[in-house]
Formats: C-alpha cells, structure tokens, sequence
C-alpha cells in the first residue's frame, strides 16, 4: 500500500493494542486489590506492574531515539547530496523527522520554507506533494 499523510502513522498491534493495554488493565487491579486488601504482597505487585509499565516505556523511548538519529543521518546526508551543504541548523528533530517524506524534487525548497515560515512538522508534511514512504519505522 502507497504510504500518504493519511495512513503514514504506524502501530505495532501487539505492543500498542494488547501489551498497553494489559499493562495498564494490570496496573489498575492490582491497585483495586491494593485498596481492598492491603497487604505487602499486593503493594509489591502494584510496584511490579508500575516498573513493567515503566520498562516499557523506556524500550519504546529509546527505540524511537535510535530510529530519529539514523532517520536525522539520514536526511543530512541526503540533503548534502542534493544541496552539496550541510542541513541546516535551523531545523528541529521534528522538522528533520517530517521532511523524510519529501521526494529529492521536494526536499531543498521544503526545508527553506520550514526555516522560513517556521513550519510546524504536522505543517511540513501537509505541504508534501509527492509522498516519500518511512516503511521501517513504528
């Protein structure tokens, strides 16, 4: 399937339709067990479902900043191909992270009217006319 603003935003089913939600229905009864019987033994598994929450958590932050600085090498080595100079400083995570969809015809007068006009990322990617699809990342 053509990847477009649309349908570009991406879920993993298994982490985002089951394992949230699991976590977060465990957390909240053993929270309800907590309150009704309160006892060492469901205060520690109020603590394990709040860490499992919280390692969770993390393993999705940091995957997603290992994707941004290999998307952001990525957008810089090929903004220096089509521009023959360094991406901008300008630009933020977001705006780097928006304009990966842009074709190379798009990209150089897309990342002047980010700077310019100080486009939001949601604002870059509207302004996109030929979509450039991110298969990879979730």
């Amino acid at each position: 399937m053509s990847q477009h603003y649309g349908n570009h935003k991406r879920f993993h089913k298994l982490f985002h339709f089951l394992t949230v939600p699991l976590i977060a229905f465990g957390l909240g009864f053993a929270i309800y067990s907590y309150i009704a019987v309160p006892t060492i033994i469901t205060a520690l598994i109020v603590l394990a479902f709040l860490l499992i929450g919280i390692v969770a958590l993390f393993a999705r932050m940091f995957a997603l900043k290992a994707q941004d600085r290999a998307a952001r090498a990525e957008e810089k080595l090929r903004y220096y191909i089509l521009a023959g100079k360094a991406l901008p400083q300008e630009l933020s995570m977001r705006q780097i992270l928006a304009l990966r969809f842009a074709s190379d015809e798009e990209l150089l007068v897309l990342v002047d009217r980010a700077i310019s006009e100080k486009l939001l990322p949601d604002e870059i990617k509207k302004a996109i006319k030929n979509w450039r699809g991110d298969y990879h990342r979730i």
